[in-house]
């Protein structure tokens, strides 16, 4: 194995170990970090586990311990230099007498990045690579950043030939059990979770995570812009397990029906509707500036997906597809909207992922 496959290696172990801080870190980024000892053992695998916690490579020097010593370290994100609510990263290496670092992504936080250069300053051999599955675990916290709105997520899950749900809006289940643990896991960890009055209407939906380990209790954010939302619907009898927040037109935010969701533990927030949509835009950095959501999980139908994606708010797809076959031209799609009449004008996207769960496929795409 040559120097250039053994660093992938061990990035994507660290990448991997980062993945157990997802729903416990942000809105930290999610790194790992491996330490091998000067004849190239590994000694340690660790990760930053805790928002407020020390990060992966502090984690992964104490407990490598003395081994550390002009050993190597491969990391998934640029060790930090600067003091936060923990001391700086790129300190703790030096002070280790760590002699090579492998980076597999920039730091894009101009506050924290200069790890590289201050690694190189003290002496320490630096290569930064161009690894994927590091950009990846990164991307949620550039967008954080750069346009200050939370990482949104849609999710939906399909038979094979693209429906979501039979003409008369049937759609449980298509999906396996196993899949449906998947999400409630999904559920868990985020901060929050969307849908549009259209669901609540026709499904009932808690919109809760159920029967797995949470590490978040998630905001339930309904749009709901002339409070259609039933005050004896499963979401107001469940306020005690999670929140909600009801974004409406802010010309009823007076009425009788808000004034009655308020008795029931709602939250309302009046928002201003053009052309009878919400900005989605505005309101996804009002849900991150004002209420810290930095993560967010869209369930919803056709309407309120599509919109996410024409607005530009979608940055993830989770896409479970069932081994069924529909065969009705007039079952629901995942998406709808403006139709397009060149293959070059579709929107993008790229796949992240492919896993499987029982008869089903979950297909993760980045949307560009």
């Amino acid at each position: 194995m040559t120097t250039h496959e053994r660093d992938r290696q061990l990035l994507d172990r660290a990448a991997r170990q980062a993945l157990r801080g997802h729903g416990l870190v942000e809105p930290n980024p999610m790194v790992g970090c491996v330490v091998s000892d000067e004849a190239g053992r590994v000694r340690s695998v660790e990760s930053h586990v805790r928002f407020g916690g020390a990060h992966a490579e502090v984690r992964a020097l104490e407990r490598a311990g003395a081994a550390a010593a002009d050993g190597t370290v491969h990391v998934t994100l640029e060790p930090c230099t600067h003091v936060g609510k923990t001391p700086p990263c790129a300190e703790a290496l030096l002070a280790a007498g760590i002699k090579r670092v492998v980076i597999g992504a920039r730091d894009p936080n101009p506050d924290a990045a200069g790890g590289v250069d201050h690694l190189r300053a003290g002496g320490i051999e630096v290569d930064v690579l161009d690894h994927e599955p590091s950009a990846q675990l990164i991307a949620p916290f550039q967008t954080w950043l750069a346009k200050q709105r939370p990482w949104i997520t849609l999710k939906w899950a399909q038979t094979l030939d693209g429906r979501i749900a039979t003409r008369t809006g049937d759609s449980k289940w298509i999906s396996s059990p196993l899949s449906r643990r998947l999400v409630h896991r999904e559920r868990g960890r985020v901060d929050a979770i969307m849908t549009g009055i259209g669901t609540v209407l026709a499904d009932d939906p808690r919109l809760t995570a159920r029967d797995v380990r949470r590490r978040r209790t998630a905001t339930r954010v309904i749009l709901d812009r002339q409070l259609r939302t039933p005050p004896a619907s499963a979401l107001c009898a469940t306020i005690a397990d999670a929140p909600i927040l009801l974004i409406c037109d802010e010309s009823r935010l007076a009425s009788p029906e808000a004034g009655t969701l308020r008795t029931r533990g709602v939250t309302l927030i009046g928002r201003p509707v053009v052309n009878g949509r919400f900005q989605l835009t505005d309101l996804m950095q009002v849900l991150y500036r004002e209420h810290d959501l930095s993560t967010v999980l869209v369930e919803a139908g056709p309407g309120l997906m599509s919109d996410m994606v024409r607005s530009g708010c979608a940055d993830e797809l989770a896409v479970f597809i069932a081994p069924r076959l529909m065969a009705d031209p007039e079952g629901l799609p995942p998406l709808s909207g403006d139709a397009i009449e060149l293959i070059r004008d579709a929107r993008e996207t790229r796949l992240i992922g492919v896993h499987h769960r029982g008869g089903d496929v979950l297909l993760r795409y980045h949307v560009t």
